[in-house]
């Protein structure tokens, strides 16, 4: 009578407390209910009721599942794991798995009753015992239980030893030592004809070649033949109902034999022979058209694409790709468009063969296949076939998403970039672009091409001529304009007059009206777009001196622009307004054509801003014909200074640069936008002091270094580098305080030289010298020796350090550096290491010089300080 008065007991059944949870409408409701019923199951432990503990268990297992605390009936599982039925036994280890896992301390407490029923009669609790400890074993229990599970490896009963192989797993997992106990074992289960053990056996396999070597190579001398034997078995076995998914013999045993197979055959000449025949009758006999079949070729194309398999097996892998190109399943296409991608390295001609199909994959509804079809399309290309594969993805940039223009223009003009033969060709395919998606072009896209157009003499009135008329058409492409904009300022007489006429164009008739038109429009259509407008008013003041017939009009467009809210447009405004009112002496030769762009320092420039993005450090290789600086060009600061040695937060560097300045610290701290960086310097021009030390801090590139005319906000430039002057110490002193360090040669320790950098242009030796008693600091003396067959010129050398590191420079020996080895350059400088004997000293120096006027460049890391510096 208690008990239905009561609805929330321990007597209460599962199913009636399932029932009132979901009866619940609120939230608040459900934990109310929750809260009674864990009160009446704490209230049942604390009376240690016996009859009702496995009914509390499934309860608190229900409540667990809910998201609720139920910790308070762990010892619970213990006690019903040591009963001695087989139900109360079910239910424990279900709570066991569920409520503890490895980390819990009270597990070990169960580790006896684990020994106990591995040992029983009964098959089913040995069952119970193996799932439990296959799920939430851990390594000290793996290691007292592990005998035990060997043994009932060789049992009798196919489900104890499926269950101890599929426990094995879980052991291996967490003591890989253990590996070696399981290896004969596991070979032998792989004879047996039941499929619940083979698969089982089968995963062992597989986790033991990963666990260790030794068992790799073990595995492969002797279960390749059993392996294939089973293989075969399953795949000409006759219809079974228990293994059979859709016509296919177990498709799970034929996924894991071939995932096997893969890791063995994976660098094994011999054993990827004796796998190709199974693996070719696999490919060929089962069927495509159900998903299980599908899947079952999709892992044996994986297979038969890691092992060393024949060239004809890899023909026959791709073609079954193709085929899978041609699905109406889209997860079917995806996965094999993945696989292509990685088959191309292996066998690009085959893969070839279906570039149609991938094609066509470009065009596809779903997204994710569009986008990898044309990172794959991305790799098919090559000299042969650029041309027809650039004019279809060019063709289908018509049509395409809005969403996946991006991906396409950027693919489009890598392409034309990288395999343009000759500059015609890449300048249609990029005109093209710059008409159907030019507001998806990125801004460094658009500037390659004006460096091109620079550099092609020939081609620029085809050039300005063809732009001029994809304007008319595609005027609200942001970068078309942009283009257009640029070649109407600096080559407009030439679209007026029909100059460099190619053959197979045909003559244009625009006017000088005209011309300030296509600029006028574009000043006037893109109001928000600075950089845009900014390069408008810039071809306008060059089409003044151009056509000086326009002068008045041009500076009428011009002077609408002297109010604006947008100060650099105002600036420009007024200043262009005074140059053709006031200045018309000086404005033609003001405004002459610009000098052609260096193509080859600006592709430098944009792959060292490329590399800028990658975070993690690489130590940078110079080429010996060294790299080109812009002269007297400041950089704004785009990367911290613990970049440069790529250390952590707390070890920020302090760098160090050979050059004399007679400005202060605090105003080169200003100037780079740092703070609390102590700057030693000796023996450079003041005025490249700043430029040198942003190089060597690696602060990023203005527009202007790039090679390219500043279409947006101008920025001063430093002045240019005069020639080098050696400082005197006492500058050292106002840069570093620290005075010139004394050696006492007698007292000093003398360490072996170490070669700190050589290259095929330049060798560095440092001679390391310790003060007695004072381990910290270390005195340094480099040599550097040119070995080449020109002297070098403007010699400057340059250092970084950790912050936990002072480094002070003294003045260099000379600047010149003498051809052949023939004498050398000397330098000394000091180190202290604040942290020494808890971190080693760390050091990246930086080397700029001159070769027949030509600035040269490099750089490296020196980690080869001997122990105890």
């Amino acid at each position: 009578s208690d008990m239905a008065l009561n609805p929330f007991s321990s007597g209460t059944r599962l199913r009636d407390m399932i029932r009132a949870i979901r009866a619940c409408k609120t939230a608040a409701e459900e934990r109310a209910v929750v809260r009674r019923e864990c009160a009446a199951i704490r209230a049942a432990i604390s009376g240690d009721g016996q009859d009702l503990r496995h009914r509390n268990m499934a309860k608190l297992m229900f409540i667990h599942m809910l998201g609720y605390p139920t910790h308070f009936g762990q010892m619970e599982c213990l006690k019903l794991i040591a009963a001695a039925g087989y139900p109360e036994k079910r239910i424990g280890y279900l709570g066991l798995m569920l409520l503890l896992d490895e980390r819990q301390e009270v597990l070990m407490l169960v580790t006896n009753s684990l020994k106990q029923d591995l040992n029983h009669s009964n098959q089913f609790i040995v069952g119970l015992a193996l799932c439990a400890l296959g799920n939430i074993c851990s390594a000290e229990m793996a290691r007292d239980l592990a005998p035990e599970v060997e043994r009932l490896m060789r049992s009798r009963d196919a489900n104890t030893k499926k269950k101890a192989a599929l426990c094995s797993v879980r052991i291996v997992r967490k003591v890989p030592d253990l590996a070696e106990n399981f290896m004969g074992l596991a070979a032998s289960l792989l004879k047996e004809k039941h499929h619940g053990v083979l698969i089982s056996a089968v995963q062992l396999c597989t986790e033991l070649c990963k666990a260790s070597k030794d068992a790799l190579e073990y595995l492969r001398k002797n279960c390749i033949e059993g392996l294939v034997r089973i293989l075969r078995d399953v795949s000409n076995s006759s219809y079974a109902p228990e293994y059979d998914v859709a016509g296919i013999s177990d498709p799970f045993l034929h996924i894991r034999v071939l995932k096997l197979m893969r890791m063995l055959g994976q660098g094994d000449a011999d054993c990827s022979d004796y796998m190709n025949d199974i693996l070719a009758q696999v490919a060929t006999k089962t069927e495509s058209n159900k998903n299980a079949g599908n899947a079952i070729l999709y892992e044996c194309v994986e297979t038969i694409m890691g092992i060393e398999a024949t060239s004809g097996l890899r023909v026959l892998a791709i073609n079954i790709l193709g085929r899978f190109l041609s699905n109406r399943d889209n997860n079917i296409r995806y996965v094999a468009l993945n696989i292509l991608m990685r088959a191309i390295t292996v066998d690009a001609q085959a893969v070839q063969r279906h570039r149609v199909t991938i094609l066509e994959c470009v065009k596809d509804a779903d997204a994710s296949i569009r986008k990898r079809a044309l990172d794959l399309v991305y790799l098919l290309v090559n000299d042969t076939n650029v041309k027809p594969l650039t004019k279809e993805l060019v063709d289908y940039l018509q049509v395409a998403d809005p969403d996946f223009k991006e991906d396409l223009t950027a693919k489009i003009c890598s392409i034309a970039e990288k395999f343009s033969q000759e500059k015609l060709w890449y300048l249609d395919q990029m005109f093209k672009v710059l008409s159907l998606a030019g507001n998806h072009v990125k801004d460094d896209v658009w500037h390659a091409l004006i460096v091109v157009i620079s550099n092609a003499s020939e081609l620029q009135g085809y050039s300005v001529r063809s732009l001029y008329t994809a304007l008319q058409a595609y005027s609200e492409q942001g970068s078309l304009l942009r283009v257009a904009v640029w070649c109407i300022g600096e080559y407009g007489e030439m679209l007026v007059n029909n100059v460099g006429m190619l053959e197979a164009e045909g003559p244009i008739t625009v006017t000088e009206s005209d011309a300030v038109d296509a600029v006028e429009l574009g000043l006037n259509r893109y109001s928000p777009d600075v950089t845009t407008r900014s390069m408008c008013l810039v071809a306008l003041l060059k089409l003044s001196s151009r056509f000086p017939s326009m002068s008045e009009r041009i500076k009428q467009i011009v002077s609408q622009n002297k109010e604006n809210m947008v100060l650099e447009l105002q600036q420009r405004s007024i200043e262009f307004g005074s140059i053709i009112q006031r200045h018309q002496s000086i404005r033609s030769s003001l405004l002459e054509r610009m000098p052609v762009l260096d193509e080859a320092a600006y592709l430098v420039k944009r792959a060292s801003a490329t590399q800028a993005t990658i975070p993690a450090y690489k130590p940078a290789a110079v080429t010996p014909g060294g790299l080109k600086l812009p002269n007297g060009v400041a950089k704004p600061a785009a990367a911290p200074l613990v970049d440069l040695l790529d250390l952590s937060s707390d070890d920020a560097p302090v760098t160090s640069a050979a050059s004399a300045t007679t400005a202060p610290s605090d105003f080169l701290q200003d100037l780079l936008g740092i703070g609390g960086t102590n700057l030693s310097t000796a023996g450079a021009p003041s005025s490249a002091s700043t430029d040198i030390l942003m190089d060597l801090l690696s602060m990023g590139s203005s527009p202007s270094q790039n090679g390219l005319p500043s279409p947006g906000l101008s920025s001063p430039a430093l002045g240019k580098r005069t020639k080098s002057t050696i400082a005197a110490p006492q500058a050292v002193d106002l840069l570093d305080g620290l005075s010139p360090s004394t050696s006492v040669s007698g007292l000093e320790d003398t360490r072996p030289s170490i070669t700190a950098f050589q290259s095929a242009t330049l060798k560095i030796t440092f001679d390391i010298r310790k003060q007695p008693g004072k381990p910290q600091e270390t005195t340094i003396h480099a040599t550097f020796t040119n070995l080449t067959s020109s002297n070098y010129t403007d010699f400057i050398f340059q250092a970084a350090v950790p912050k936990f590191i002072q480094l002070r420079l003294d003045p260099a020996s000379g600047n010149i550096v003498p051809a052949n080895g023939k004498g050398s350059v000397t330098q000394g400088f000091s180190v202290t290491n604040n942290q020494h004997g808890q971190k080693p000293l760390a050091m990246r120096i930086r080397m700029s010089y001159k070769v027949n006027g030509e600035d040269r460049l490099e750089q490296g890391q020196v980690s080869n300080f001997p122990p105890g510096v």
